[in-house]
C-alpha cells in the first residue's frame, strides 16, 4: 500500500470511529426512549424509533464484535509468544477481523432510507395481448408465494382482469414484519424489481406449438408514511362510480369505487375492490402518496445528478430487465448477468437466488463510490 493510500485508509478508518461513537450514542438514547412507557402512547412516534433501532442493531452488534475479536487477538498473539497451543487461535481471529471489518464497512455505507419501508407494486400486462395479461398473473403469484416465505403480507389494492384469467393491471400493498432489520425489510428485498420483464413460452392461445415473447412492465415504490407526502384537498378532484368485475358486470349497486385526480401532477388512481367508499378512498390515497413520493424523490435525484436506478416505464419486449423462457426452465437478470435453471421453482417464490445477486451488485457499486473498495 502506498503512502498515499495508507493515509487515505487511515482517514477513512478514523472517520468512521467517530461516526460509530456517535452512533453508540444514538443507540443507547434509542434503548432508553424505548424502555419509557409513555413514548408507546404514540404508536407513531413508537414505529419511527423501533425502525431506527432495528436499523442500528446489526451496525453496533457488529462493531462490538469487531472490537471484542481485536481485543482478544490482540491477547492471543501474546501469549502465543510464550505458549504456541495460542497460535491456531491467534490464526482464527487474525482471519476473522477482516471480515468483521468489511461487514461494518457495509453497514456505515448511506442507506436507502426506505429500505424497511412497505411497497406498493404495480403489474401490468404489455406486448403480447392475452398471453401478457397471464404473464402479469403469473408475476404476482410469484412475488405473493415470496412474500409468504418471509412473512409478508399482501393486499390487492385494485385489479382489471384479463378474459382468460390475467391480469391487465394490478396493484398491492406488500407490508413487512417489525422485527427484521431494515436490509431485509420489504423495499430493500424488491426495489430491484421494477422494469419490464420478458417471457418467453408456448402461450395456451398457440395451436401450433410455436415460442412467443411477450411483456409485463413491473414498478415498485416505498409505501410512504402519512408525513413524507403533504396533500391538499384543493388539488385533490374525487370521482365516484360504481364498482365493476369481470366483463364490466356490475358487482355493486352502490357508488362505491373511487378515482382520484391530483390536478398539480395529473395523476390518476382508482380503488374499488373494498367494500365501501370510505375504505376504497383510503386506498387510493395510499397509492397516491406513494406515487407523488416517488414523483418527488425522482425529480431532486435528477437535480443531484444522482445516478440511481429508474424504472422502466412502458412494456416493450425489447427493453427488459429480466428473462423468463420457459422451454429451458431458464432465468436470466440482464443488469448483473445473472442465469439460473431453476425458473419453476422462482415462479414458486424462491427469488432469494436472483435478490441477493442484484443486493451484491448494489453493495459493490456503492463500496466502490465510497472509495471502500479493498481498504
Amino acid at each position: 500500500m502506498s503512502s498515499k493510500a495508507a493515509a487515505a485508509h487511515a482517514a477513512a478508518r478514523s472517520a468512521d470511529t467517530a461516526t460509530i461513537a456517535r452512533l453508540f450514542e444514538e443507540y443507547a438514547e434509542l434503548e432508553r426512549q424505548l424502555a419509557d412507557p409513555a413514548v408507546h402512547a404514540e404508536a407513531g412516534r413508537t414505529r419511527k424509533l423501533g425502525r431506527r433501532y432495528a436499523e442500528l442493531t446489526p451496525l453496533v452488534r457488529t462493531a462490538r464484535e469487531l472490537e471484542q475479536a481485536r481485543a482478544d487477538l490482540a491477547a492471543a498473539r501474546e501469549l502465543a509468544a510464550e505458549d504456541p497451543a495460542f497460535a491456531a487461535e491467534a490464526e482464527q481471529l487474525a482471519a476473522a477481523v477482516p471480515a468483521l471489518q468489511t461487514r461494518l464497512t457495509e453497514l456505515l455505507l448511506p442507506r436507502d432510507p426506505h429500505d424497511g419501508s412497505d411497497v406498493i407494486m404495480e403489474i401490468k400486462s404489455g406486448e403480447g395481448g392475452e398471453e401478457s395479461a397471464l404473464f402479469a398473473g403469473d408475476l404476482l403469484r410469484m412475488y405473493t408465494r415470496y412474500a409468504e416465505r418471509r412473512g409478508w403480507k399482501v393486499e390487492v389494492l385494485g385489479s382489471v382482469e384479463s378474459e382468460l384469467g390475467g391480469y391487465k393491471d394490478v396493484t398491492v400493498a406488500v407490508k413487512g414484519r417489525a422485527d427484521v432489520p431494515p436490509d431485509q425489510g420489504v423495499w430493500a428485498r424488491l426495489k430491484f424489481e421494477g422494469g419490464v420483464h420478458r417471457v418467453q413460452r408456448v402461450p395456451v392461445t398457440e395451436s401450433q406449438g410455436r415460442i412467443h415473447t411477450s411483456a409485463a412492465g413491473v414498478l415498485v415504490y416505498p409505501e410512504p408514511d402519512d408525513v413524507e407526502v403533504e396533500i391538499d384537498d384543493r388539488d385533490l378532484r374525487i370521482d365516484v362510480f360504481r364498482s365493476s368485475g369481470h366483463g364490466g358486470q356490475s358487482v355493486n349497486t352502490t357508488d362505491s369505487a373511487v378515482r382520484i385526480t391530483h390536478l398539480p401532477t395529473g395523476v390518476v388512481v382508482s380503488c374499488q375492490n373494498e367494500r365501501s367508499q370510505l375504505q376504497n378512498k383510503a386506498r387510493a390515497m395510499e397509492v397516491l402518496r406513494a406515487r407523488l413520493l416517488a414523483m418527488a424523490e425522482e425529480e431532486a435525484e435528477r437535480q443531484a445528478a444522482d445516478a440511481r436506478r429508474s424504472q422502466v416505464r412502458t412494456v416493450d419486449r425489447s427493453e427488459r430487465v429480466r428473462t423468463y423462457n420457459f422451454p429451458e426452465n431458464r432465468i436470466s437478470d440482464h443488469r448483473v448477468n445473472y442465469k439460473a435453471y431453476n425458473l419453476d421453482q422462482v415462479l414458486d417464490g424462491d427469488l432469494d437466488g436472483v435478490l441477493d445477486a442484484l443486493a451484491t451488485a448494489d453493495r459493490t457499486e456503492r463500496l466502490a463510490a465510497a472509495g471502500r473498495v479493498n481498504a
